[in-house]
């Protein structure tokens, strides 16, 4: 596996041959570190080729191939669209124990959130969720514009794997890591794992997977915004 920079970007070479698209287009990403970092999945490939491990080529297959053809607007429209079906602002009325486990981890990143962005977010126990403001919308809307397609493919796929708007903004502005804000996505299932117990295979497989799928988007977007080459420094003696 080598990296070697064409006319549209930083290609990756298998035994000399250029990778592809699912829709055959040449494999092509905007940034040499992210050429890197799919070139790394590759070069990890054993005996058998494991798609479902490469999240990074994953990712920049969809961004390359947009098999669901959306603009960026499309892109934006729906990660904000899953505020209003948030994780963390959807809470329950019992039991007393996990009301209480919801309130103390959720409400601050709420806080958080409506104090970084100065937006009203809010949470509800009916079913209908929280009523969040058109204003709030809005202000996610100019935010996320400021993203490149690219990494607006990263963000819309965190979104859905942490089910959460609000955790994803955490995440990418580094106020969450990785396994804080896989944890708190899955509050409750973690609270039911503790009075019933943890199936090994089960839980803990959907616990890193959903680790590995996180720290794939959040590692994506940092690559897509960065320069589109290496800055290598000088050594002198």
């Amino acid at each position: 596996v080598s990296i070697s920079q064409g006319e549209g970007g930083f290609e990756i070479n298998l035994d000399h041959r250029k990778l592809k698209t699912p829709q055959a287009k040449l494999f092509t990403v905007p940034s040499e570190t992210l050429a890197l970092a799919v070139a790394t999945e590759w070069d990890s490939q054993q005996d058998t080729i494991k798609f479902y491990t490469m999240h990074l080529t994953t990712l920049c297959n969809t961004a390359l191939d947009n098999p669901s053809q959306r603009s960026k607007d499309q892109l934006i429209k729906a990660a904000v669209k899953f505020l209003e079906t948030d994780t963390v602002c959807y809470r329950v009325e019992e039991p007393p124990a996990l009301v209480e486990l919801q309130k103390n981890e959720w409400d601050p990143i709420i806080e958080w959130a409506e104090k970084r962005y100065n937006v009203v977010i809010g949470s509800s126990t009916s079913i209908m969720g929280p009523s969040i403001p058109q204003s709030t919308k809005d202000t996610f809307v100019s935010h996320l514009a400021s993203y490149n397609s690219w990494a607006l493919q990263g963000i819309e796929y965190m979104i859905t794997q942490l089910k959460s708007l609000v955790l994803s903004m955490s995440l990418l502005d580094k106020h969450l890591t990785v396994e804080q804000a896989v944890l708190l996505s899955r509050l409750e299932e973690e609270f039911q794992i503790q009075h019933w117990g943890n199936v090994e295979w089960a839980h803990d497989y959907d616990m890193y997977e959903l680790r590995a799928r996180t720290a794939a988007a959040a590692l994506f977007v940092q690559l897509c915004l960065e320069n589109s080459t290496v800055k290598h420094k000088l050594l002198q003696d």
